[in-house]
């Protein structure tokens, strides 16, 4: 006989699973709710092992086990239908080049959330060795990582720097020329954005934007309007021109399938190459169970996939990208842009308020000093 208060365990989780994932539905900015929409596979995995338990074991027959049991299989559904995208199921959004890599118009980047405590630079610099990407982009550098990242000047001499002591910095490096650099502070004049337009060997010139937005978090009570006004603001931007190649790198801090990152993806048009073949989880690196896709690439659909790959460990809590892409004329007639829906305009004008609202109080970022 198994002990009632196994009953009243599984039924106190499985209502606080349900609980939270309503509470994901508010359009609200709050650390409490976003945070939500982060471990989806996690909740529905977990609903799936306390539905067998409790109809094995304690179910009745009567209505209350019948809603409790039905809410809860609805709730492991629908987290699972969340990120049935990001698995081989799913049909891919980015087809794979049929081309060679000898073209001119292939180029690689790397990008790796560094972890300004983490001391093992040699790592990273080993697996850059290793992969020999034509672009780095390196986040949460500070002068202790620019330093120990100089070296790749050498083979990397089209260099921007904006090493901070605030978990913001960032620093991109690259082979191929810029014809166009600069460093934005898109919505907080301490987190920066790095954008760069570079022209390949092949023709054609492609604009990088690399990004790291402020997360929500509860420590300091943060919450996730700075992040969300950030990518509206590029998501905006790259829509307003559709026919220029793009990427969007970095670590977002945000998953690819919470209402914000998907509201991106429409505002700016771009496709996520991950969808049809796997979370490619980068964070936490150092948590197997706690895992997921914080550090992204989005692009636009004048581009078709070479190589996605999650790179070793480096000694930081988020685990290096790397992606290789051909720029390919005829790749939009095979890969629709992210389309825009209805209300998306009014949502976006939402969070830019929201913004301005925090920031004239100070609430966007009550935690600073």
């Amino acid at each position: 006989m198994i002990p009632r208060i196994f009953r009243h365990l599984i039924l106190s989780l499985g209502w606080f699973l349900i609980a939270g994932t309503l509470l994901s539905f508010i359009k609200s900015g709050s650390w409490m709710v976003r945070l939500w929409d982060f471990p989806r596979l996690q909740i529905a995995g977990v609903a799936a092992v306390l539905v067998g338990l409790y109809g094995r074991f304690f179910d009745r027959g009567n209505r209350a086990d019948a809603v409790f049991l039905g809410s809860l299989t609805a709730c492991g559904l629908f987290q699972g239908w969340k990120v049935l995208r990001y698995t081989p199921l799913w049909r891919t959004q980015v087809k794979m080049t049929r081309r060679g890599k000898d073209t001119g118009c292939t180029f690689s980047l790397l990008m790796s959330n560094v972890l300004m405590e983490n001391t093992e630079h040699e790592r990273l610099l080993e697996v850059i060795k290793r992969r020999q990407p034509d672009i780095v982009l390196a986040v949460e550098t500070n002068a202790r990582w620019a330093a120990a990242l100089e070296p790749l000047a050498a083979t990397y001499p089209h260099v921007v720097r904006k090493p901070q002591e605030n978990y913001y910095g960032l620093m991109l490096f690259s082979r191929i020329p810029f014809v166009e650099s600069e460093i934005k502070f898109l919505v907080q004049d301490d987190i920066p954005s790095v954008h760069v337009t570079f022209e390949l060997p092949g023709g054609g010139r492609v604009c990088l934007h690399g990004l790291h937005p402020r997360p929500p978090e509860p420590i300091r009570d943060q919450d996730s309007t700075p992040r969300d006004a950030e990518l509206v603001i590029m998501g905006r931007e790259i829509g307003d021109a559709p026919d220029t190649p793009t990427l969007v790198a970095g670590d977002l801090n945000d998953v690819a399938w919470s209402p914000t990152s998907e509201l991106f993806m429409r505002l700016s048009g771009l496709l996520d190459p991950r969808i049809g073949r796997g979370l490619y989880n980068s964070f936490n690196a150092n948590d197997r169970l706690w895992r997921y896709p914080l550090d992204h690439v989005f692009h636009s659909n004048h581009f078709r996939l070479v190589a996605l790959e999650r790179l070793p460990h480096v000694g930081s809590d988020h685990f290096p990208m790397y992606i290789e892409l051909s720029l390919e004329p005829d790749a939009p007639l095979e890969q629709p842009k992210t389309e825009e829906a209805d209300g998306d305009q009014e949502e976006a004008e939402e969070k830019l308020e929201d913004q301005a609202e925090a920031a004239a109080t100070g609430e966007d970022r009550p935690g600073r000093e």
